[in-house]
């Protein structure tokens, strides 16, 4: 099972907006690949990639290249989750059924990778859309054990409405080629129609 660490950061003010600034922006890259991929009936993260990149690029250029990739697989991300978890209504659909609409609120997480955010001495560097971001972190020794024995499998920005925290999910090496499901429907997100054609959370 995925291993999850939150690791709080301390912001100032002007932190708090950048990083602010940096999810909102993220959530809008979602937004709009989000319908492309419904169009095209389509999560798979390269093909998707192809369809959506340059409109992503060309409407929101301020978040970057390679936040713009992480944006596709965010969504890629959800559609998977919508047709591989256990509890999903979405599951048994006939292969050829329309996607649903996803939308994702402002609370959806900002997806990171090794382009994005590193952590050398105990100096975490993350982009923002003004900038790389420098913060002092010091991380518990589980963490820095697991990077060595585990698989890095995701690195996210979530809110908890006091501050910002780093997700670190990691899985056991014999356990990286299983898929993402989860224990629990992203609050973040919404099916705007459904199977039981009623507005639901995912």
């Amino acid at each position: 099972m995925p291993i999850t660490y939150s690791i709080p950061l301390l912001t100032t003010d002007l932190q708090q907006q950048r990083l602010q600034a940096l999810q909102a922006e993220f959530c809008n890259g979602c937004n709009l690949v989000a319908p492309i991929a419904q169009e095209h009936r389509c999560w798979h993260r390269v093909t998707l990639h192809h369809l959506a990149y340059r409109a992503l690029r060309e409407q929101l250029p301020n978040l970057g290249a390679q936040m713009a990739c992480n944006a596709i697989y965010a969504v890629c991300r959800a559609y998977r989750t919508l047709y591989e978890h256990p509890l999903s209504k979405w599951k048994n659909l006939p292969a050829e059924s329309p996607l649903p609409k996803l939308f994702f609120l402002p609370s959806a997480p900002v997806y990171f990778d090794r382009h994005t955010l590193s952590i050398k001495d105990n100096i975490l560097s993350m982009f923002t859309l003004e900038g790389r971001l420098r913060f002092q972190l010091q991380l518990p020794p589980e963490v820095v054990a697991s990077f060595s024995s585990q698989r890095l499998r995701e690195i996210m920005l979530v809110n908890n409405q006091q501050h910002y925290l780093l997700n670190f999910i990691f899985l056991d090496l014999d356990e990286a080629a299983q898929s993402t499901h989860q224990d629990e429907w992203p609050e973040y997100l919404l099916t705007l129609d459904s199977p039981l054609t009623d507005l639901e959370n995912v």
